[in-house]
């Protein structure tokens, strides 16, 4: 025999239901955003807000833009790269040969 609960659906103390009890809703406005993917995100602002000109889309993450023709242009991702990466694009490798020959020459005359 399944048991069943008189409480199903609702909390213990959670008080009674209405919004005479909770206040009254302010007054929103839903605005669509567009992706450069084409991807579609409707948030909600309060009437009285300021709608920021980019959100971010909730599918992809990319900057989505309120123009649907005109997107905002997609975020590039750079690859992870190494130190050693890094370090050879500051030098070239004559100067890894001139810092080599005098690391060298330190360590000799140690």
């Amino acid at each position: 025999m399944p048991r069943s609960s008189a409480l199903r659906g609702s909390r213990i103390g959670s008080g009674p239901l209405g919004e005479s009890e909770r206040g009254d809703l302010i007054e929103r406005v839903t605005v669509t955003f567009w992706c450069a993917t084409g991807h579609a995100t409707r948030p909600q602002f309060a009437v009285t807000a300021a709608v920021p000109e980019v959100w971010d889309c909730h599918r992809c993450g990319q900057p989505a833009g309120q123009d649907q023709g005109n997107p905002p242009p997609a975020l590039t991702v750079e690859p992870y790269k190494t130190h050693l990466a890094y370090v050879r694009e500051r030098r070239s490798d004559a100067d890894a040969e001139i810092l080599l020959a005098e690391a060298l020459a330190r360590l000799r005359a140690a």
